[in-house]
């Protein structure tokens, strides 16, 4: 996959989000609408609230992991809330150790290295993700890890023996993005522990 193809799946990435996060925007309100007027209420109405919300956040993170970069600093508080909605409906618990405002085309490459770190703890864990003057550095840690060693053996080139899956395109684009910014990713697997550098 060459930088042409990154910046397809970057503008497909952006419409695919673009194009669903108003409706689902339209179904919140909607959703509150009936809510203030007491319409429907009970435990259905929450899993469709939960539910709605969930794949509004999911969508958001999707924006800004697979959508198209630019310099455009995104501020803590926004990468922090985003986080948090996405961690409402998942297992993983995220620490962003960031305080400043960042690029969004940095936060794009978090975003990625956190959903490959994802991946390997499908019972839970806590990633945590930082950066300093050296780069960026995001660790997966978990009780249990399930590590598909051709993925993380090869998330450094991109270069995978297996043909990869829609749940695995992160592990195809980060390396990829990455070289697009200068930048090489670096990549650890431990017992408990994963981090992916860059």
């Amino acid at each position: 996959m060459g930088a042409t193809d990154v910046n397809l799946a970057e503008l497909i990435g952006s419409r695919i989000c673009h194009d669903l996060i108003s409706p689902i925007g339209a179904i919140t309100n909607g959703l509150e609408l009936l809510d203030m007027v007491g319409a429907v209420q009970g435990p259905e109405m929450e899993l469709i609230s939960g539910s709605v919300g969930s794949a509004g956040a999911r969508i958001r993170f999707f924006r800004v992991a697979f959508g198209s970069t630019s310099d455009q600093p995104l501020g803590r508080s926004e990468v922090a809330e985003l986080l948090k909605d996405v961690e409402r409906a998942g297992r993983v618990r995220v620490n962003w150790n960031l305080t400043e405002a960042v690029p969004r085309n940095q936060v794009k490459l978090a975003f990625l290295a956190l959903m490959c770190c994802e991946s390997a703890m499908p019972f839970g864990g806590q990633v945590d993700i930082s950066a300093s003057d050296t780069g960026w550095q995001v660790t997966g840690t978990a009780d249990k890890l399930n590590i598909d060693n051709d993925l993380w053996k090869n998330a450094a080139t991109g270069n995978f023996a297996n043909k990869l899956t829609p749940a695995q395109v992160q592990f195809a684009l980060l390396p990829e993005t990455a070289a697009a910014m200068g930048r090489r990713v670096a990549a650890e697997i431990g017992t408990t522990r994963v981090t992916l550098r860059f």
